[in-house]
């Protein structure tokens, strides 16, 4: 049987602003929140004590849900059976694994079912790479209510995908390391968050790690929510404990529950419902899936009024431009799949086919009495790239599409799912520039376009500068590497010259780890990540995100070392290869074709070398005694990142379904012979 025992006293508050202290800790820790009002003195402190072998859901309060209604305009309904949210972190901070653990308790997947880890990661690219790309939704059921989830991704180079996602929910669970805290993406996705008035549930996850420092993690997170101007009512958010892979949660650190129960009922009680208009249909296109069958698909949720099946509606971008169409499917999530409905009424986060031409930020709307919705503003892109068709030897070889208008209309269909990228023609009929968020926004769909078969070229990554007042800006991103002690010196140098400017230097944990913020030009992070794992002997971690544009800063030089390449065609050879090796890092080995103008190694010195990497033995009529044995160093095995991140502005990257090559640029040889 458990006790309670409950007493209260009053205690003096000499700071009534709840910005300068650290609230929401002592909140979490004592179950108290002072007054936000300037004339309150005193607050009561109620303690309350039960058996911690026992959990019972205790009644959470949560000001940002009651604040939310008084503060709108226009008085809006709100139902109550619907709960729509986005669960956010920076990356590798396991949201991913927390939604399949709140999947799995609410009963989704049968008891015999084998279900892979992770399985919001549906896509190949996603799963090989352990990060999330894509958001995708799904939903489940608590207590007769629904709770629609979108797990977003977790990198800032796709952070366009949150954006968007932002529109369809009125609340998100910031997802936060217990040992790391907040980092640069969760900054990111916050002040988004922030700025559209969302409340916010922070869940502390990996609770279990034998270095969590949750009270620290708590009071950075409060920082970070002033830091970006949170309102007093957001910055009481509530703090849920979690361990995702165990599927455990609690009100506080030390007293987890056996289930996730705690972090539902955080859900329905701080996450208000969705707002209902009163009004004709509107409906935001917030994301683009495509289905051989039924075409494209728009998904959003319904800001007012009612979708039906069959129903004639008006398409519009804005009051001036807007068509008639009409909705032939239509569609809710249940559990993890798509379940076909009649209609949907106002809140709910739905699937609409038939409309064959629609675009993300488009507005479904009533026929007669419809009104666009303000469009999706995205940030600007940072970084492009050059795309062109391939022009090596090997052409054809191994792709099914490798002409220019292949590419040209290949690249139409990304602008249409992705809002965060640009493309632009180039200085030739058959180049195109693609700008997007960074490398690896870019490298991403590079990859996807060699999986489906395009043979083309890119060539190095390129910031994005602006000129304002005759002054020449550049793009700077926060960077923070985790590193251990004893590889400290070799990543600040390296950093150092890069242009970097050094913010903050923390211990992490117990686990002799530190953690370094730098302010640095996105020129000075192309090629940072390998050089940064060699000096580190592949212990650092590197995590970057978008900050402003700033000052020029300099020439600075992003690769010491020049490459090796083969001035002749054919096959490569151990005996050639042998000489070879000597002379720097190979790519390559035996009986690999190689053209004239194709990297095969990297210089151990500046400057490229060219030699021949197809020689073959001299045959002879002297019989020797004994064969020489010749030894190979095993090659470089570079991926495509890799190889994007290690090619200079003459040097080209040739993709194919099949390989990954790198080789000069034909047009600067012939600039530099003149």
């Amino acid at each position: 049987m458990a006790t309670t025992s409950s007493f209260s006293f009053s205690i003096p508050n000499p700071n009534p602003n709840p910005r300068t202290s650290s609230l929401p800790l002592s909140k979490q820790l004592f179950g108290f929140s002072l007054p936000s009002s300037s004339t309150a003195k005193t607050t009561t402190l109620k303690l309350r004590s039960r058996n911690p072998t026992s959990f019972t859901p205790t009644p959470i309060k949560c000001s940002v849900s009651e604040a939310t209604a008084p503060v709108e305009k226009k008085k809006l309904m709100r139902r109550s059976d619907i709960r729509n949210i986005a669960i956010v972190a920076h990356v590798d901070h396991g949201k991913t694994t927390l939604v399949d653990s709140m999947l799995r308790q609410a009963k989704v997947f049968r008891d015999n079912q084998v279900v892979q880890e992770r399985i919001m990661d549906s896509n190949d690219i996603e799963r090989e790479r352990g990060i999330t790309i894509l958001s995708k939704n799904t939903s489940i059921t608590y207590k007769d209510s629904k709770i629609n989830i979108i797990d977003t991704p977790g990198h800032s180079d796709f952070g366009g995908e949150v954006e968007r996602i932002l529109n369809m929910v009125e609340g998100i669970l910031l997802v936060v390391d217990s040992v790391e805290g907040p980092m640069p993406q969760t900054r990111f996705v916050l002040k988004k968050a922030l700025e559209f008035g969302h409340a916010v549930v922070v869940v502390v996850n990996k609770i279990d790690r034998p270095s969590a420092r949750p009270d620290f993690v708590i009071n950075s997170t409060f920082e970070l929510f002033i830091e970006l101007n949170a309102t007093d009512e957001q910055c009481d958010f509530q703090a849920i404990y979690a361990s995702g892979i165990k599927g455990k949660a609690g009100l506080s650190a030390d007293n987890l529950s056996d289930d996730l129960g705690p972090l539902f009922e955080a859900i329905m009680r701080c996450i208000p419902g969705p707002a209902i208009e009163d009004g004709a249909l509107q409906m935001l296109a917030t994301n683009i899936e495509y289905d051989e069958h039924k075409g494209r698909i728009a998904i959003g949720r319904l800001h007012a009024g009612e979708l039906r099946k069959g129903m004639d509606v008006k398409v519009c971008t804005s009051e001036d431009s807007c068509r008639f169409a009409k909705v032939s499917e239509l569609f809710v999530y249940e559990k993890f799949n798509r379940v076909s409905v009649d209609s949907v009424k106002a809140g709910d986060i739905c699937a609409v086919c038939g409309i064959n031409d629609i675009q993300i930020g488009e507005t479904i709307a009533d026929k007669t009495d419809g009104k666009p919705l303000p469009a999706i503003r995205v940030e600007e892109p940072t970084v492009k790239m050059a795309f062109a068709i391939n022009t090596s030897p090997f052409v054809g070889r191994e792709g099914k599409y490798v002409t220019s208008r292949n590419l040209r209309d290949r690249l139409s269909r990304e602008l249409e799912r992705n809002l965060a990228m640009k493309v632009e023609d180039g200085e030739t009929a058959d180049t195109f520039i693609v700008s997007g968020r960074g490398t690896l926004h870019i490298t991403i769909l590079i990859e996807n376009m060699r999986r489906e078969g395009f043979e083309f070229m890119v060539g190095p990554p390129k910031v994005i500068n602006k000129r304002v007042n005759d002054k020449l800006l550049e793009p700077y991103e926060i960077a923070t590497v985790e590193v251990p002690e004893e590889h400290m010196g070799p990543v600040v140098e390296l950093l150092g010259k890069r242009r970097g400017q050094m913010i903050d230097m923390q211990g992490l944990g117990s686990e002799g780890t530190n953690l370094i913020k730098y302010k640095i030009p996105t020129r000075g992070l192309l090629g940072l990540r390998n050089a940064i794992l060699t000096a580190s002997r592949g212990t650092a971690i590197l995590n970057t995100i978008f900050d402003s544009y700033g000052p020029w800063a300099g020439d600075m030089s992003t690769r010491d070392l020049g490459s090796l390449v083969a001035f002749e065609g054919g096959t490569s050879t151990s005996y050639a290869l042998s000489s070879s090796q000597d002379r720097g890092q190979l790519f390559i080995g035996p009986g690999v074709d190689v053209y004239k103008g194709q990297i095969v190694g990297i210089h151990q010195r500046s400057g490229d070398l060219s030699l021949n990497v197809c020689k073959k033995k001299a045959a002879t009529n002297i019989r020797s005694n004994k064969e020489q044995s010749v030894i190979l160093d095993t090659p470089l095995d570079y991926s495509l990142d890799d190889c994007i991140e290690y090619i200079q502005e003459d040097e080209l990257v040739e993709v194919t379904p099949l390989s990954i090559r790198m080789c000069k640029n034909p047009k600067f040889s012939k600039k530099s012979s003149r």
